[in-house]
């Protein structure tokens, strides 16, 4: 996300969520509180994770198993009757890096990462769950214009000591006839019982209809971001 920031690449692509472990906290926090970014594309992978390690090692010698958050919580039984202890690291390639220079260790990762980093591939889909995907989002400087097939990404929190205010809010989406297709709270970092919610909604800001209840959510807010809206994607 820095990097598309500060214009070293016009898109980066991040985890936003997963069908097994729900949204991923640390992507929709980063783009909330920190980084002015849109949401230019999403991304739909099944995933497969495999254990990799040194061509030296062997399964039966694996006691430690480095990856991201994630990666570890979809292998979580796996781990468990293999008896290995997780690790966590900043993404699955930092995992396969870091294992290079260790003993008796393995990383959860792609195929791919397995091969950029010379490591075997001691044991395969060993996700606990096979119907696993994620949501990827490609992440620029620029809205996607209409294609007709699209969603819409906001960030917005209620006025405090107000009764009825997300409800009031969501009834503008149901008056209006607009789908929601997710619904998140986060929190806002301002206290005990503060949140803001995380929205994907079908339409494109845009539209007319939508502007209009935009427009609308604005004035029943304390804060709205819009994130962007993109094509709805296939299912890879």
């Amino acid at each position: 996300m820095k990097s598309v920031e500060e214009n070293v690449n016009s898109k980066g692509v991040v985890p936003i969520e997963n069908s097994v472990e729900g949204p991923v906290g640390l992507t929709l926090d980063l783009l909330v509180h920190k980084f002015n970014l849109k949401i230019e594309k999403e991304i739909i992978i099944s995933i497969n994770h495999n254990l990799l390690s040194k061509k030296e090692d062997n399964i039966e010698d694996i006691h430690d198993v480095y990856s991201h958050s994630q990666a570890l919580a979809q292998c979580q039984n796996y781990l468990e009757v293999k008896n290995m202890t997780p690790h966590f690291t900043l993404s699955t390639a930092a995992a396969a890096k870091s294992i290079l220079e260790m003993k008796n260790t393995a990383a959860i990762g792609t195929l791919k990462v397995a091969e950029l980093y010379g490591l075997k591939v001691i044991d395969k889909n060993i996700q606990d769950i096979d119907n696993n995907k994620t949501r990827f989002v490609v992440l620029s400087k620029n809205n996607h214009k209409i294609t007709g097939n699209d969603k819409t990404s906001i960030f917005f929190s209620i006025f405090d000591d107000n009764p009825g205010g997300l409800h009031d809010i969501l009834g503008v989406f149901a008056k209006n006839n607009i789908n929601l297709t997710k619904i998140e709270s986060r929190p806002s970092k301002e206290g005990l019982g503060k949140y803001i919610f995380f929205v994907d909604f079908e339409g494109h800001q845009n539209e007319k209809k939508l502007k209009n209840v935009l427009n609308i959510i604005k004035t029943k807010t304390s804060f709205i971001k819009v994130l962007g809206s993109y094509p709805v994607a296939n299912i890879y």
